[in-house]
Parts: C-alpha cells; structure tokens; sequence
C-alpha cells in the first residue's frame, strides 16, 4: 500500500506536465500562426465573418461520424454568423503542415480576418465549437465599438 502514494504523485506530475506542455504548445502554434500574413488554406475566405478551418482525410472515421454532423449542425443553426472551410489534409499536406496539422480531425476557430483563436485536436462538439465562436465574437466586439467610439 505504501508504494501507491509515490506512483500516484509521479503520474500525477506526469498529466500536469503533459497537460502544461499541450497548453503551450497551443498557445505557441496559434502564435506563430498569427503572425503569417496570409496563411495557405483561406483563399475562399470571406472577411469579417468568423468560421471553422476544418482539416479531414478521407479515411477518418471520427470526421465522417462525428466531427462532420457537428459542422453541418453549426452551419444550418448560424447559417450567416460562421463560415466552414474543409481541407483534406492528405490532398494538401503543404497547407496542413503550416498549420501544424499532426492527426485529423483538427479544426481552428477563426475570427472575422482569419486569424486563429482556438485549435482542436481531434473531436471537437457543437457546443464547444459555438463556445469557441462566442469567445471569438465577444472578443472582436469591444475593438469593433471602440472603433466607432
């Protein structure tokens, strides 16, 4: 019993070093992704509204069954507040690898210029993708009404 506390601690130390890590490894890619001028990928794109970068394969199980209906949900709930822009990442692996694209699903949240906010690694559901876009939106709005002020 007395060797459980010890292995307990250490794998705990080892989730908080990984969940750190994963953190800023997140906060560093969305980083470096901002500060590229046009990134490859959003030539479809559409100014001022805020949407999804959706990297798939088609193999992926999970994108076909999950990832793809809680886009579809999304689009047919906020049909003009988000745009969705699909990639295959094994079509255009140049365009996945500058997003830092390792494993699909992935999909990056973008606010109204392009610009990444969020990034998912693997499945990410409705209601947080509609987090995510409320973040985005609640965010571009005090610099929207201190524009017009």
């Amino acid at each position: 019993m007395s060797d459980i506390a010890p292995r307990l601690l250490f794998a705990l130390a080892l989730i908080t070093v990984g969940y750190i890590a994963c953190c800023g490894w997140n906060r560093w890619q969305l980083r470096r992704l901002s500060d590229a001028r046009r990134s490859p990928g959003l030539e479809g794109w559409q100014p001022g509204v805020p949407g999804i970068l959706y990297f798939t394969t088609p193999e992926c199980a999970p994108c076909r069954t999950m990832q793809r209906p809680a886009l579809e949900r999304l689009r047919a709930e906020w049909p003009d507040e988000v745009q969705v822009i699909e990639i295959d990442a094994s079509a255009a692996m140049p365009v996945a690898d500058h997003w830092g694209v390792l494993s699909v699903p992935t999909t990056f949240v973008l606010d109204g210029r392009g610009q990444p906010r969020h990034i998912n690694h693997g499945v990410a559901g409705l209601e947080k993708l509609k987090r995510q876009l409320s973040d985005v939106a609640r965010r571009a709005t005090p610099s929207l009404s201190a524009a017009a002020g």
